[in-house]
Parts: C-alpha cells; sequence; structure tokens
C-alpha cells in the first residue's frame, strides 16, 4: 500500500490511504541519500507500507520512502552535526513574520529563504498581527516588505484577528501542500484556525513574563482543507541552522547576488575581498540590503544564528 505521512510523533507515524489514517511505525533503519537526520521520515513523505492485523487494532510498518520532490532542512538546535527534516514534498511556504511578540530577525529569515532556494521551495513572507503594531512597527514592516520585495518574494500582511487577507492567504493555497513555519508566538496555530476555523487547534497566551511566545505545536501535522488545500502545521522553530552550503554556490540562492554574478570579474566570485565584485558595487550603491549581505557573510562563515533561550520558557 501507498500512503502519504500526515503525522509523525518520532515514534510512529500515521499514514493516509484512501481517505483512511493508518499508525504505522518503521521497519529498520533507514538512510535517505547520506542524510543524517532525527528524523528518517517527515510529515509529507510518500511511503509503501504493509499492514499488521492484531486483535485490537490494525497497525503498518512502513517499509519504503519513495523519493521527496523537496523537503525543508536545518540543523538540530542542540545536537550540532544532525539535522531534522521538517517536512516534504511541499508546494510552498508560508513563513510568519512578527516585529515584536516575538521579534523575528532578519537573520532568521534569510536562513529560511537560503534552504528553501536550495531545494526550490516558493516563500511567502506573512507579516502577521498587523492589527497590534504601533506607526513605528509599522514603518519596520514597510521596510522589510521593500526589501524582500524588491529581490521577488511575496509579502503579505495578515491579521487573524480582523480577518484581513485570510482569503488571500486561501486563494493561494487552493491546490496545494502549504506549509506554516516560524516561530513560536507568531500567531500560526490562530491564523491557521481563522483560515479553517472547523479545525479548531489549541492557542496559548503569549507569556508576559519574556513577551515570547509559548510553544503549542509539539509535533508537524498535515490537515485536508475545505477549499481544496492542505497544510502542514510545524512547530516554532527557535532557531534555523543552515545545512551544508557550499561556499561557493551560497550567492546562488540570494537572487539578488545570483542576477549580479555575471558581472563579477571572476567566475568564481563569493563577493567579499575580489576585485571589480558586482554584489559589493551594488551594496555600496545601496541596491541591496546590507543586512541580507551580513546574513550571507554569516552563513559563509559557518556562524550560528543567535539562538533565543527564553522563546521557550
Amino acid at each position: 500500500m501507498v500512503g502519504k505521512v500526515y503525522k509523525s510523533t518520532g515514534s510512529w507515524y500515521w499514514v493516509k490511504h484512501d481517505n483512511t489514517l493508518y499508525k504505522c511505525r518503521i521497519k529498520g533503519k533507514f538512510r535517505i541519500k547520506g542524510i543524517k537526520s532525527t528524523n528518517p521520515i517527515a510529515v509529507g513523505d510518500i511511503v509503501n507500507f504493509e499492514l499488521e492485523t492484531k486483535t485490537e487494532d490494525t497497525t503498518g510498518v512502513i517499509t519504503k520512502i519513495q523519493e521527496r520532490k523537496n523537503y525543508i532542512i536545518r540543523k538540530s538546535v542542540n545536537l550540532s552535526k544532525q539535522t531534522h527534516i521538517i517536512a516534504a514534498n511541499i508546494d510552498q511556504v508560508f513563513l510568519l513574520i512578527t516585529i515584536n511578540n516575538p521579534k523575528t530577525l532578519t537573520t532568521f529569515i534569510d536562513r529560511f529563504l537560503v534552504t528553501a532556494e536550495a531545494y526550490s521551495i516558493n516563500v511567502i513572507l506573512v507579516f502577521n498581527k498587523i492589527d497590534s503594531y504601533e506607526i513605528e512597527e509599522k514603518a519596520e514592516i514597510l521596510y522589510l516588505k521593500d526589501i524582500y520585495e524588491s529581490i521577488g518574494y511575496e509579502c503579505i500582511e495578515v491579521s487573524a484577528l480582523k480577518n484581513k487577507n485570510i482569503e488571500t492567504i486561501k486563494e493561494l493555497m487552493t491546490q496545494k501542500v502549504s506549509m506554516f513555519a516560524g516561530h513560536s508566538g507568531v500567531g500560526k496555530t490562530t491564523l491557521v484556525n481563522a483560515i479553517e476555523p472547523t479545525l479548531n487547534l489549541k492557542t496559548k497566551e503569549i507569556s508576559e513574563q519574556h513577551k515570547q511566545g509559548q510553544h503549542t505545536t509539539t509535533f508537524a501535522e498535515m490537515f485536508d482543507l475545505s477549499f481544496d488545500a492542505k497544510i502542514i502545521d510545524t512547530p516554532g522553530i527557535k532557531g534555523f541552522g543552515v545545512v551544508d552550503m557550499d561556499k561557493d554556490e551560497l550567492g546562488d540562492y540570494f537572487p539578488e547576488f545570483f542576477a549580479l554574478k555575471e558581472h563579477c570579474k571572476f567566475n568564481n566570485c563569493i563577493h567579499i575581498n575580489e576585485p571589480h565584485c558586482a554584489v559589493k558595487d551594488a551594496l555600496e550603491n545601496e541596491e541591496i540590503s546590507w543586512s541580507r549581505y551580513k546574513s550571507y557573510l554569516q552563513i559563509l562563515e559557518g556562524e550560528e544564528e543567535n539562538y533565543r533561550t527564553d522563546i521557550w520558557k
């Protein structure tokens, strides 16, 4: 039998086949293309499985993972040499961004975008909780939108509470598998509930002590929606470690750098100290963003993102 993984708890996997969910386990150890991952099977995977007949219930054994068209992967926060596949076989990702409570930093946004570019996954930036911001915070949103829209990323201002642009999100999701991602507390679950109220997913209030989101979604899970769409709701991501980016190729995953690459003097220019570098020239002329270039240097030099330890408290 062939089915799609809808939920994973680390030891059990819920696989959907002909509108029926089967609780399955893994047969043996899986090694996928040399990836040393904490989770060999991810939500969104297409798998082969066999049923086991028991007296109480019917469970299954996953025997094969079919080839993935793409996936979102990151370094495990506490296990630097291991990786974690967040989800597989995705059509698009909605990356939720908030200006405060919690604050989404450009370094986090850029690391996520680089990984998505590497695996050819379209990302839409969703500036959430737009109803809660003061003038200065709205100005920051406009500044960030200017940066990312100029590169080619679609940016949408959303308020789940005020129903602002919910229909726009639903239109973009129709007939696609969409993943929602972002820090804990950016409002992923509230937005999902606004999009499909019948799901009634559990939410928590922002922690007043730390002004951070509290972790609500424990495992990634896929849901079928009423308007011919699928959504993968994911746990809040504390930090995003970029995996195995070749220094010579990293600039290709920054679209604005890649567009200028042919104008650099050297074909293998990595845009640091080389003479006649089109990227550095554009940077000096304020044609590309300094925050993007800073993110590029941090990833290039192997620096880890500054993980926020208070997010999980």
